[in-house]
């Protein structure tokens, strides 16, 4: 069940038009109306509505699940290969029940190395991708298929497949003759966390899927209606001022959960100039700027929604549909998010598979300051004060998010010094969820890139570039689609990540 209280509930207006038009909505969406959204949006969205039934449907997967946890109990260490919807819905599952993976959805090469360090033979490595062509996710295939052979493993016995059925990945995977699950093809990635891309990872590590699905069943039975929390939630969302509202996991059971809304939300709305960024921080009560609507799932803030876990999917799922109905916005489709990926592809290929020299404009201890286009100064400090603006500010570091975690301090640093909201995500990840947004969405912001030299560099079997010029070229890419937008960019460059990070905070603090 889903339970919303706090200060916000009491601006819900169930007479206002508004409220009226999202109750008709959720009855519509309850019947999948694939006219719900824009004019050009209904040819997708015949194809991108079957997550409304996975509370109910996906209970027939449940006897194939818990086969794979037969067949694949026996690793110790699980590995799953994945990026946006399809890592995040499994992380946090895992994280709320307590059980360990290994998460890599990043192509930092110390990110990699640390997934080469561990126990191959005793490891299961996960690929799973919607489309089939994501280049992270095969490049992480490529790398652990000829790792396997290399040191003697079947790449058949510790390779598993997750996507569409007939995608390239799983082409690539019947060429390897690599075991497949199949999952529904009529939703898009970021709305599949009830389907197998969510659900199969994660019965592997003995979770009880079952359960989740009850949870989503008993939750989203409350969903139409006039008394509907989905449409009182929508409302609000669609109601505010504001394009921000800040969200925790503090005090919640459900660790990671923030980052899967982040997603849904950001990448679901951001476009046409409009859109809602979910900003995580730190704590109910964090800074954030302005008067936005502040979210949790525990303890008091404006808006508290209640629920166990599986009851959150399927909830956050129908706010989502619901408030790009108003937005007047395809909820299913990433065009800014296929640009990023694009532009990546055409840098690769002007460098030729090598990393070209990059010259920065200024540089201080073991920071590189690239993009000096703002009216920077001579120090770190004012670089970092110059990125203070009327819109937002996204810090996105291309880095370690388990041994590099300590940077993800600046983003409070910067919100207590800045009156605008400020936004932190890892790349690339960020450029599968909230890119879209930075994109698509308002074009005010300014964005902190910061990248970083690796311990040690890995080479992607059968490619030209190594993992760290496929992250570079990530990075510059979406820097030069943002610059193109009039959106300001700046990028710092970490030739000793660990002095660099150092310095990059005290510079922060420094700010007066």
């Amino acid at each position: 069940m889903i339970r919303i209280h706090g200060e916000a509930v009491s601006g819900i207006d169930k007479v206002d038009p508004l409220y009226l038009s999202l109750v008709e909505a959720s009855t519509r969406l309850r019947s999948k109306d694939a006219t719900l959204w824009s004019a050009s949006s209904e040819s997708e969205a015949l194809t991108r509505l079957a997550w409304i039934d996975f509370p109910t449907e996906s209970v027939k997967l449940i006897p194939s699940l818990d086969a794979l946890w037969a067949q694949y109990s026996g690793f110790t260490r699980i590995i799953l290969c994945a990026m946006g919807g399809s890592s995040l819905a499994p992380q946090v599952i895992a994280a709320a029940h307590g059980k360990s993976i290994f998460i890599l959805d990043s192509t930092d090469p110390d990110v990699v190395n640390r997934a080469l360090a561990g126990n191959l033979a005793s490891t299961l490595v996960i690929v799973s991708s919607k489309s089939g062509s994501t280049i992270e996710t095969l490049s992480h295939l490529a790398l652990f298929q000829n790792t396997f052979q290399t040191q003697g493993l079947s790449p058949q016995k510790h390779l598993l497949v997750i996507t569409d059925a007939n995608s390239p990945l799983d082409l690539n995977a019947k060429s390897l003759q690599l075991p497949t699950v199949y999952a529904n093809p009529n939703v898009g990635g970021r709305f599949s966390a009830l389907s197998a891309y969510g659900l199969a990872p994660t019965a592997i590590l003995g979770i009880d899927i079952s359960l989740i699905l009850e949870q989503a069943r008993k939750a989203e039975k409350e969903f139409e209606g006039l008394h509907s929390p989905a449409v009182g939630v929508a409302y609000l969302l669609a109601k505010s001022k504001s394009h921000f509202i800040s969200i925790t996991d503090a005090q919640s059971s459900m660790p990671g959960l923030s980052d899967w809304i982040e997603q849904m939300l950001a990448e679901s709305s951001g476009k046409n100039g409009t859109g809602v960024l979910p900003v995580i921080v730190e704590r109910i009560g964090a800074p954030l700027a302005g008067t936005s609507l502040n979210v949790s799932f525990a303890g008091n803030c404006d808006l508290v929604v209640e629920g166990e876990l599986g009851a959150q999917f399927i909830f956050w799922e129908w706010v989502t549909a619901l408030l790009c109905h108003t937005l007047n916005v395809d909820p299913f489709n990433q065009p800014d998010v296929v640009r990023s990926k694009e532009k990546t592809s055409l840098l690769l290929e002007q460098w030729n598979g090598n990393l070209p020299p990059l010259q920065c404009d200024q540089s201080e201890g073991s920071v590189e300051i690239f993009g000096n286009a703002l009216g920077i100064s001579e120090t770190l400090t004012d670089c970092i004060d110059s990125l203070n603006d009327d819109g937002y500010l996204c810090v996105m570091a291309y880095l370690d998010s388990t041994v590099n975690v300590e940077l993800g301090e600046l983003r409070q640093i910067l919100a207590e010094k800045c009156a605008s909201p400020v936004s932190f995500g890892w790349g690339p990840r960020s450029l599968h969820s909230t890119g879209q947004f930075h994109k698509g969405g308002p074009a005010n912001g300014i964005f902190l890139q910061i990248t970083a030299e690796p311990s040690v560099d890995v080479a992607i079997p059968g490619q030209m570039f190594s993992f760290h010029t496929l992250i570079m070229a990530q990075a510059l890419g979406d820097a030069e689609i943002l610059a193109e937008r009039n959106q300001k960019v700046i990028r710092l460059h970490l030739k000793d990540r660990y002095a660099g990070i150092s310095e990059i905070l005290a510079a922060a603090r420094a700010i007066i």
